[in-house]
């Protein structure tokens, strides 16, 4: 079963928990409804629709309202850390939340009472947080975009907020990013830089990119980051090994783009409602 632990733009959303259900009216967890448009609403949307069409049960998720003041965020590391070993999860997903050293390592000594232990796949505060705390390195999977690779890559940056200038960000620089974040011992098991090219690397060295099929409307689109996540998060709770997962995901995200035929305008539930059929034709391609 797969985990999700983040935050939703609702500043008067408590904690809550539960199984995830997607209905066209949106997201519903322990008895509340969200809509989905980006953040870890769209990555939660984007995990359902995969493990239904692969016939895994429905994710689980851990849910605070935050809007950048930290409130949700201190009590949703509170109920993680007491909380995580009452279902049983194959994965657990940390996504948008404030990046807490102290939150996030009551969290991780949590996860890792678990046995057997989960997989751990972080993304944007979680995956900041993680690298903040020294635990990188424990961790299966990160899916930065190039800006977020920066930090990783910076070994002496504190925060984001202070990763050097000379450390730039052009998405040409990525392999070498990647070789410095590995350096360093702040990167996982397994990376997947989100960008024009995806690419998928371990410590030694670049697995695969993909960069096909390219949907220009997508650059547009909020929340396709989110989606991918959410995607790599399914498939690797359904079984499959951490880098295959990263890869397959990135194929899965654009394959689902084109099916859309999005325009800029467009909605990331268009994207997500392609992705059973995108996922039946990937694997029907072998």
């Amino acid at each position: 079963m797969l985990l999700v632990i983040g935050t939703l733009p609702e500043p008067d959303l408590p904690v809550v928990a539960g199984p995830v259900t997607l209905s066209p009216a949106g997201l519903a967890v322990d008895g509340c409804r969200f809509p989905v448009t980006r953040g870890t609403a769209a990555l939660l949307a984007a995990a359902c629709r995969a493990l239904e069409a692969l016939g895994q049960p429905p994710p689980v998720a851990f849910l605070a309202g935050d809007i950048g003041l930290g409130e949700g965020s201190h009590r949703l590391y509170e109920y993680a850390a007491a909380h995580l070993g009452e279902r049983p999860v194959g994965a657990v997903v940390g996504h948008y939340i404030l990046p807490l050293v102290d939150g996030h390592s009551r969290v991780f000594m949590a996860l890792e009472e678990l046995s057997p232990r989960p997989k751990l796949i972080a993304d944007a505060g979680f995956m900041y947080v993680a690298k903040m705390s020294g635990y990188a390195p424990a961790y299966d999977l990160f899916t930065p975009d190039a800006g977020e690779l920066a930090f990783l890559a910076d070994e002496q940056a504190p925060h984001p907020f202070y990763t050097r200038g000379f450390i730039l960000k052009e998405e040409e620089r990525v392999p070498e990013l990647i070789g410095r974040a590995y350096a360093h011992d702040n990167a996982p098991r397994c990376l997947l830089v989100k960008g024009r090219t995806d690419y998928v690397a371990c410590r030694e060295g670049i697995l695969a990119t993909v960069s096909e099929p390219e949907v220009p409307a997508l650059e547009a689109m909020g929340g396709t980051g989110d989606t991918l996540t959410g995607l790599a998060a399914a498939l690797i709770s359904a079984g499959r090994e951490v880098c295959e997962a990263a890869t397959l995901a990135c194929r899965l995200n654009r394959h689902a783009g084109a099916l859309a035929r999005p325009t800029p305008a467009s909605p990331v539930t268009e994207l997500i409602a392609r992705i059973p059929a995108a996922l039946e034709e990937l694997l029907a391609r072998g």
